[in-house]
């Protein structure tokens, strides 16, 4: 019926079903343009006699005019028949296709997942020193304590040690969530900066690692 129904599934897209809902509708309209031309014709119908009880060509009704649109719309009928067959299919294959992706994100996003889960997390800092009866020291840091996250700083945003020094001071007074590798395990500590005797709010000397 359409060139389009000769193309490959992979042809199939959003528009390309739009162009065979307007042809559908244009089908649609046209079929009902020829049943108002029957329905004119003393509502002759698809199926009402052409000739009289002795077998003449009705008098009252346009004959070749009542044959015509009977032909166009038994003609258009099928056309919509197979235009709606069409859009079926394009419908099923957009569906299976976006589905597929669906299926296929989420399959990437679990071996993302997956693979993080794998790879250890990445220190990016070295606690040096540690003062006895600093808040660190109180949070259990020790020295040699590896840090992979401090509060929002990670080994993915730092850069420098500014970074750790600007989340120190808006976190005065709040616990921050801090995680260490020591000895070769991952351990996490709350650590809540605050002025105590010693110098800093922290009580501990940390020096980035070199990458």
């Amino acid at each position: 019926m359409t060139e389009e129904s000769d193309h490959n599934n992979s042809t199939f897209t959003v528009d390309y079903v739009k162009n065979l809902v307007k042809k559908k509708d244009e089908i649609e309209e046209q079929i009902k343009a020829y049943y108002d031309v029957l329905e004119d014709q003393k509502g002759v119908g698809m199926d009402g006699p052409l000739v009289d009880v002795e077998g003449y060509p009705r008098a009252d009704v346009d004959v070749f005019q009542v044959r015509t649109a009977r032909h166009n719309i038994s003609c258009l009928q099928n056309d919509h028949k197979a235009i709606m067959l069409e859009i079926e299919e394009a419908l099923h294959q957009l569906h299976a296709r976006e589905k597929a992706k669906r299926a296929w994100d989420e399959a990437e996003a679990r071996e993302e997942a997956m693979e993080q889960a794998r790879s250890p997390p990445q220190p990016f800092a070295r606690a040096d020193a540690v003062t006895p009866g600093s808040p660190a020291s109180l949070a259990g840091l020790h020295v040699g304590d590896e840090i992979v996250e401090f509060g929002s700083v990670n080994s993915v945003n730092f850069q420098n040690l500014q970074n750790i020094a600007m989340v120190v001071q808006h976190s005065e007074g709040k616990p921050l969530s801090i995680t260490v590798i020591r000895s070769g395990q991952t351990v996490h500590l709350g650590l809540t900066p605050q002025r105590w005797s010693g110098r800093g709010l922290l009580g501990c000397n940390i020096v980035p690692l070199r990458k």
